[in-house]
C-alpha cells in the first residue's frame, strides 16, 4: 500500500497517471511525455528526455556522457551498460609520479558511451522512428530555451572552474559569461551533431566523421582517446544484481557501478530487522548509517569493472557474509568499519512507464558537474571526467588500465514487488551520494510505505568518512542530538547545500496507472496523463 500523506515540507504532491515521466528539468520531462502523447513506449520517453536533457541540463550530462538503464518489458528486467572504458594508452605508468587521477581535461576522458546507449535501447525497445524522438532535443538547441534556476547557479559554479578548458568557454560562456536564469541559450552546433547522431544511427559519433573531431581534439591537447578506442566502444546487455528487503526485491546494475553498495546495505538492515522502529527515529537512521558505512568500506576496497574484481559481485550479497557484517553494527555506538573479505565467488536521471507496462529507470552523467570541461570545438560535445574514478595505487582493485572500466557513481535502481511484478524506477543522482540515496528511497518505500514525493522530500544523510555524517539543515535537532549521543560526528549542511544530497526521481506502479515523485532539490518535475 501507498501511504500519501506528506509529513515533510514539500513544494510538490505526487503526480498519478497512466503514462508517467520524471526528470530533473520540466523541458526535458514534457519531451518524453511528448512521445507517449505521439503513440509511443516508455522507452522512446526516456530517450527524448534524456537527448533533451544533454541540451536543457549541461551541468549534468552532454553528448560525451555515459549512461545506464533498467529496463522492464513487459515480461523481465534488462540491465545496460553503456559506460565507456579506458583508452589504450592509459596504462599506470602515463600517470607515473600523481597522487590522483586528474578531474580536468583529455586525460580525465573515457570513451563516451551515453549515445551508444540511446541506439541500443532503441534498437530493441523503441517503436518511434528516431529523428520524432530527437526532435525536442534539437529544436530547444538550435531555437534555444529558458534557463532554469538551480541550473543556472550550477552553470556558474562550472564557468568558474572550467572555463579555461579546451572549448568550454565557445559553446558554454557566451558573452564570456554563464548564463543567467530566465536567459534564453542556444547551442546550434550541438543541434547539427544530434542530427548527425540521428541521421547515422549513432555511427558518425564512434565511426565516423564526429569520431574523427573527438580524436584529433584530444591528439592536438595531449590526450590519450583515439579513433580507434571509439570504435571499440559498444555499450553491453549486462542484467541486473538483486537483494530482497522489506518483501520487495531491489535490483541493481553489476559493477563498475557502485549500486551494489545499497544491496549490501539493504541486506545488512534485513538482518538487523530494520523496521521496528519509525522510520524517522534515531534507531532506524544508527542502523541505517551504520549498514552504509561498511557497503561503503567493501565497495572502496573491492568494487571495480567485474572482468577485473577478485570474485563474482555476488560474493558480497551472500546470506552468511552479509550476516557477518551486520554482526560488527553495535547498536548503540558508531562504528569505524574496516572491510570484510567474502570468500571468491552535476548526473541526470529520469524515469518513464507507459500504460502497457514497460517502465525504464535512466542515468546519464558527465560526473563533476560539466565533467572534464573539454568541449569538443564546433560540435557541442561536452566530455566526461570517469577517469576520475580509477584508483593509482598499485595492486588495487580499481586501478587504471588500457580498456578497463573505472569505478562508477551513476546508478539506475529498479524495484521489484513480492508477486515478481515491476513496482518501482528510481534513481538519486549526486556522486558517492548515489548509492546511500537508493537506500534512503528504499527504506521508506518498501520498509515504511511513504509515497514517492514524500520519500523524496524527507531530509537526508549522507555517510563522509569515518564516524562523520552530514544532513541537511532542515533535519530535525532532536534527531541530530540523538545521534550526536550515539557517537556519530554530525555536520549540519548549509540549505544552499542541497546539491550534495542529491535529487531524486521516482515512479511507482499502482493496481491501475502510477504514481511519481520528482525532487525538490532539483528544478525538475514529474509529468502525466
Amino acid at each position: 500500500m501507498v501511504d500519501f500523506t506528506q509529513p515533510y515540507p514539500s513544494q510538490r504532491s505526487p503526480v498519478l497517471g497512466d503514462n508517467v515521466v520524471a526528470t530533473s528539468q520540466p523541458l526535458a520531462a514534457q519531451a518524453g511525455l511528448a512521445m507517449l502523447a505521439k503513440g509511443g513506449n516508455a522507452v522512446d520517453a526516456a530517450i527524448a528526455a534524456a537527448m533533451t536533457l544533454t541540451v536543457v541540463e549541461p551541468t549534468g550530462c552532454g553528448l560525451g556522457s555515459d549512461a545506464f538503464a533498467i529496463l522492464w518489458d513487459g515480461k523481465e528486467l534488462h540491465g545496460l551498460n553503456a559506460s565507456g572504458r579506458a583508452p589504450v594508452a592509459w596504462t599506470p605508468e602515463r600517470f607515473a609520479g600523481q597522487t590522483a587521477m586528474p578531474t580536468q581535461g583529455w586525460d580525465s576522458v573515457t570513451v563516451p558511451g551515453a549515445v551508444s546507449g540511446w541506439i541500443a535501447l532503441w534498437k530493441r525497445f523503441g517503436s518511434l522512428p528516431l529523428e520524432v524522438i530527437a526532435a525536442p532535443a534539437i529544436r530547444y538547441a538550435r531555437d534555444g530555451f529558458a534557463v532554469s534556476p538551480i541550473i543556472a547557479r550550477l552553470w556558474q559554479m562550472g564557468g568558474n572552474r572550467l572555463g579555461t578548458e579546451p572549448g568550454f568557454a565557445e559553446a558554454f560562456l557566451p558573452d564570456g559569461r554563464a548564463p543567467r536564469a530566465g536567459e534564453r541559450f542556444r547551442n546550434p552546433a550541438l543541434a547539427a551533431t544530434l542530427e548527425s547522431i540521428v541521421a547515422t544511427e549513432g555511427e558518425s559519433f564512434y565511426r565516423g566523421a564526429l569520431a574523427e573531431r573527438m580524436a584529433a581534439h584530444a591528439k592536438a591537447h595531449g590526450g590519450g582517446l583515439t579513433a580507434d578506442d571509439l570504435g571499440a566502444h559498444g555499450a553491453d546487455w549486462v542484467g541486473t544484481i538483486a537483494q530482497d528487503f522489506a518483501g520487495g526485491t531491489v535490483h541493481e546494475i553489476p559493477p563498475n557501478g557502485q549500486g551494489i553498495v545499497t544491496l549490501i546495505t539493504l541486506g545488512i538492515l534485513e538482518k538487523l530487522g530494520i523496521g521496528a522502529d519509525p522510520v524517522d527515529d534515531v534507531e532506524t537512521l544508527h542502523l541505517a548509517i551504520e549498514a552504509t558505512k561498511l557497503a561503503l568500506t567493501d565497495a572502496d576496497q573491492h568494487v571495480a569493472d567485474s572482468d577485473h574484481m577478485a570474485f563474482e559481485p555476488t560474493a558480497l550479497l551472500d546470506p552468511d557474509y552479509l550476516a557477518s557484517r551486520a554482526a560488527l553494527v553495535d547498536r548503540a555506538q558508531a562504528g569505524l568499519p574496516a572491510y570484510g573479505a567474502p570468500k571468491p565467488g552535476g548526473t541526470v536521471y529520469l524515469a518513464a512507464a507507459d500504460a502497457s507496462g514497460v517502465m525504464i529507470s535512466f542515468i546519464q552523467s558527465n560526473f563533476m558537474g560539466f565533467g572534464s570541461g573539454v568541449v569538443v570545438p564546433g560540435t557541442g560535445i561536452s566530455l566526461q571526467n570517469r577517469g576520475a574514478g580509477f584508483s593509482l595505487a598499485p595492486g588495487h582493485v580499481n586501478r587504471v588500465a588500457p580498456g578497463k572500466r573505472p569505478f562508477h557513481t551513476i546508478i539506475p535502481g529498479f524495484a521489484m514487488a513480492a508477486d515478481g511484478q515491476p513496482l518501482s524506477a528510481f534513481g538519486v543522482m549526486g556522486g558517492p551520494m548515489q548509492a546511500q540515496g537508493h537506500t534512503q528511497m528504499m527504506l521508506r518505500r518498501l520498509a515504511y510505505g511513504q509515497n514517492p514525493q514524500a520519500a523524496a522530500d524527507a531530509p537526508r544523510w549522507r555517510v563522509v568518512g569515518d564516524r562523520k555524517v552530514a544532513v541537511e539543515a532542515s533535519f530535525p535537532t532532536a534527531l541530530v542530538d540523538a545521534l550526536r549521543a550515539k557517537g556519530h560526528e554530525i555536520v549540519i549542511e548549509p540549505p544552499d547545500a542541497v546539491f550534495a544530497f542529491g535529487g531524486a526521481q521516482i515512479i511507482e506502479r499502482l493496481h491501475e496507472g502510477y504514481v511519481a515523485g520528482s525532487d525538490p532539490r532539483k528544478d525538475g518535475q514529474a509529468v502525466a496523463f
